[in-house]
Order: structure tokens, then sequence, then C-alpha cells
């Protein structure tokens, strides 16, 4: 992994059966809320909603070390296709209950009830931070700019054994 004083990697992967390159909003959305908040992405992908296809993608990151953590949008849904979130919540070895509650909670303020069908999960896969997102890019943006900006250095300072970065309150 990158040592403690780099920026952190991040893997951005869209989960999409219809999503390309060219329409494929909520993955730039990602990218360019990720890269506003100092995070450096090295590496942008789209997958089909199948769960081996996404567990590759994870597997291909930590093998290759090309991230510290892998942001997915999209999937994660209740519809019979979004399977994003059981194929990232199996991943897990341990699981940030609060993300997705936190993601929800904000939600609530935007969308009301509806914020309930949101599956948004996060965790620690092999010394990696995998958070899953839902694919619109209003949902990106606030998971990112509201949950994961704020905290992700410091989680992967967490995972990787590093506490050295002064913020250890809650942990």
């Amino acid at each position: 992994m990158s040592s403690p004083k780099a920026p952190v990697r991040v893997a951005a992967v869209t989960v999409s059966d219809t999503r390309t390159a060219r329409d494929d909003e909520g993955g730039a959305r990602l990218r360019e809320r990720l890269e506003a908040a100092g995070f450096v992405v090295t590496l942008a992908a789209i997958v089909r909603d199948e769960p081996d296809e996404l567990r590759a993608i994870v597997a291909r990151v930590c093998d290759g070390d090309l991230a510290d953590a892998i942001v997915t949008t999209g999937g994660t849904g209740i519809a019979p296709r979004d399977t994003t979130y059981e194929a990232v919540d199996a991943l897990l070895e341990k699981k940030l209950d609060g993300f997705g509650e936190a993601f929800r909670r904000l939600s609530w303020d935007e969308i009301g009830p509806r914020a309930v069908l949101s599956r948004a999960v996060a965790g620690v896969h092999r010394g990696r931070i995998v958070a899953a997102l839902p694919g619109s890019p209003k949902a990106v943006a606030l998971g990112v700019d509201r949950v994961l900006a704020p905290i992700l250095a410091h989680a992967v300072a967490l995972v990787r054994g590093d506490r050295k970065d002064g913020n250890h309150a809650h942990d």
C-alpha cells in the first residue's frame, strides 16, 4: 500500500448492466468527487451487476496493490438485478455499519422515506476500505462529500495500523 503521507489511492467502479463509458454519469461523478476531495483515482472501471465480476475487480485491485480503497456506484437497490450489496457484504471482514446508517440519515434529508431503500455498505477487505454507493449522481456526491471524504484517509490509516494521524477519539 502507499506510504502514510501519500494521497489515498482509490479504485472507482461502476456496477451496471447498461452503463458505458459514454453515459456513466454516476461513475463520472464518483471520480470527480473523489479527486475534488484530494484522493487519487488509480483505476476506473465498469463491471456488470454480477457478483463474480465485482469480486474479480476487487481481487485485481488487492492482488496488484492498485488502491487503498475501492468505491463502487450502482447495484445497491432492491431490484432483482441489484446484487452489489450482497457481493460487497460477503467480502467484508469488518463491517462499518455506521457508513450505511450515516448515508441513509443524510439521504433522508434530501429524499425522505425513499432513503430506506438505499443499501449503501462499507467495510474492510484484505486491508482495503470497500464502500458501495447507489448509482445516482446525487447519491454519489452525497456519499463521497458528506460521508467518505471526511473519514477515508483516517480509515485507511487505521487499516494500515498507522496510529500517527492524531485522530483516535473513537477508534
